[in-house]
Parts: C-alpha cells; sequence; structure tokens
C-alpha cells in the first residue's frame, strides 16, 4: 500500500518500540550490574516520550528522508553512571552490548510471530487488511531491530560497539577510544552523512552495515520459513 498513513503506521510504530526498548535494556542491564541511575531518573519506562531526542529522533532522520539518503538515528541515552557499576570496564561493555543484543531478541521473536502468521493464514487464504497490516509490522519490526542492532556494533564513538571493543580492549586501546569520544558525533555525521552526501557512490552504509545485515536478515527469514511451515517456505 502507498497511503502515506498506512505507510508511517507500519514504519513509525515499529521504529518506536525498537528505538525504546534498546535504550531500556541499557538501563535493566546497567541495573542488574550495580548503577540503578536509569530507574531512579525514570528512564525504564516504555513510554516513548521519555526517550525522545529531538535532533536523532525526529530531526535528523526527517532531514535524511528529505535528502534522499539512508535514514537513521537515536533515541536519549539511558544514563548510566560509570562508577557505580561493580566492575566499571567489564559492565559497561556488558550494558553496551544488551541495546543490540535485545534488538536481536526482538527480531528473532517477530520472525516466530511472522511464521505463526502465515501458518494461520494458510496458502489458500486471502488475507483481510488487519491481517496485512499486523504482517507489514513485524516485517518492518524485524528489518528494523536487524538494522538498528548491527549499525549499534560499529566500533565507533558514541555507537555500542566501541564501548564493547573498549572493555575488551588494553589500556592504549581504551586510552585512543577516550580521545576519539568527545568527537564521537561530529565525526559520526562527517563519516554517515557528510561524505554520503557529497560522495553518493561511496555507499559508506551500505558497505559497512549491509552484508552483515543481510546476513542476519537471511537467518530471520529462515526462521519465519521453519516456522511457517513446508508448504510456505
Amino acid at each position: 500500500m502507498t497511503n502515506p498513513f498506512y505507510l508511517a503506521a507500519t514504519v513509525i510504530v515499529p521504529m518506536v518500540f525498537a528505538i525504546v526498548l534498546h535504550e531500556i535494556a541499557h538501563g535493566w542491564a546497567a541495573r542488574l550490574l550495580g548503577d540503578p541511575t536509569a530507574y531512579e531518573r525514570g528512564r525504564l519506562s516504555l513510554n516513548p516520550l521519555k526517550h525522545v531526542d529531538p535532533m536523532g529522533t525526529l530531526i535528523l532522520p526527517g532531514m535524511l528522508k528529505l535528502l534522499g539518503l539512508p535514514v537513521f538515528g537515536w533515541a536519549k541515552p539511558v544514563p548510566v553512571n560509570y562508577m557505580r557499576l561493580r566492575s566499571p570496564k567489564r559492565d559497561m561493555a556488558l550494558v553496551a552490548a544488551a541495546g543490540p543484543l535485545t534488538n536481536f531478541a526482538l527480531a528473532a521473536m517477530s520472525a516466530v510471530a511472522f511464521g505463526l502468521l502465515l501458518r494461520g493464514i494458510g496458502p489458500q487464504e486471502t488475507p483481510g487488511p488487519g491481517v496485512l497490516f499486523l504482517a507489514d509490522n513485524l516485517k518492518n519490526f524485524i528489518a528494523l531491530n536487524v538494522f538498528l542492532g548491527t549499525f549499534n556494533l560499529l566500533p565507533l564513538p558514541p555507537f555500542d560497539g566501541s564501548r564493547i571493543v573498549r572493555g575488551l580492549a588494553p589500556d592504549a586501546g581504551v586510552r585512543l577510544l577516550d580521545r576519539i569520544e568527545p568527537v564521537g558525533i561530529p565525526l559520526f555525521m562527517a563519516v554517515f552523512i557528510v561524505l554520503p552526501w557529497l560522495f553518493p557512490g561511496l555507499h559508506i552504509v551500505d558497505r559497512l552495515v549491509g552484508p552483515p545485515m543481510e546476513w542476519m536478515l537471511s537467518q530471520f527469514e529462515h526462521i519465519v520459513a521453519l516456522v511457517a511451515g513446508p508448504e510456505l517456505d
């Protein structure tokens, strides 16, 4: 369907849930590892308004869409007090990993749900509007979670991947990442927005995120087909 309201409902709703649950996962992991800061500040909430970052959630995605560039963004990070963690260096890596792992887990659960939906419809039935709406939401939820989880594993500040690497790196690597951290956002803007705009042929996002994302999506497609049954494989 090309109805803009339908397209918005089947993209915005799964996108908001993917981003919000990603951030909540960071907060819960931190709480389990000794830092209740996110809980104390009311950030372990499913209310999306508590997680909206005006630039990363609204302005940047809108600008990228208007420019015809790959659309991505971020929510307001949940607060984590590094020094309240029981083992700060190790636990910060675990807190960072919780976000992408949650996205992949959500994608897997959505793949199972989508497979069950297909099994329930059957190969000869014509699905109604409600079923099609649910199917489109599930498909987009899988894709958005895979993209969000994969993109956040990039080892570049301020992405989760850099904090995972920091937890595993020797002291020299930690010092290097700490020096890059203050310029992480400008570096991100330069690499993923300015360069693709100036040189569209570079396909930076496609080359960095595309191959692992395509591989992950193929695994979830296998899950859908397995759950749906051989007649729909």
